[in-house]
């Protein structure tokens, strides 16, 4: 039995206004066509004390991220923790902030996460190049939008 605790933040520019990279958060039909892909089922209670529960099979292994929202700034910021579990083992236990600044005609998006890697089942540089993919499929889920505008 072991712990291992990993913090990173990532900034990304989107090329759109921050209420609308927000809502791509927020709404439950929007974050499932970006949110890995889209495959995985999701429910999505977005507010504070609201849950979100996504999961999926990837390559025979199933997955379940569990998260609880703790703070909501609509615009500006959401707070929230979550549990991933590979198989019915829980991998790892967070906390994640995402913030929304304007950046000219655009948005620069900063996501932090303070994570506890649980038994060696996952750890925090797959994590973070994981969620690194998920804010690059957040990118071309607006880009799609502004192309079909």
């Amino acid at each position: 039995m072991s712990v291992t605790h990993h913090t990173f933040s990532l900034d990304r520019s989107y090329d759109a206004s921050p209420e609308r990279v927000y809502a791509a958060w927020a709404d439950a039909s929007e974050k499932k066509r970006w949110w890995a892909g889209g495959d995985e089922s999701l429910e999505l209670d977005f507010r504070v004390g609201g849950r979100e529960v996504s999961q999926g099979e990837v390559e025979d292994m199933r997955y379940r991220y569990e998260a609880v929202y703790q703070d909501i700034v609509p615009n500006e910021r959401i707070i929230y923790t979550y549990e991933m579990h590979i198989n019915d083992a829980r991998t790892s236990v967070s906390v994640a902030t995402v913030q929304f600044a304007a950046d000219g005609d655009g948005t620069r998006l900063t996501f932090t996460e303070q994570g506890a890697f649980l038994d060696g089942l996952d750890s925090g540089e797959l994590r973070e190049n994981g969620t690194g993919s998920l804010l690059g499929f957040l990118d071309s889920y607006l880009a799609g939008e502004r192309a079909s505008a």
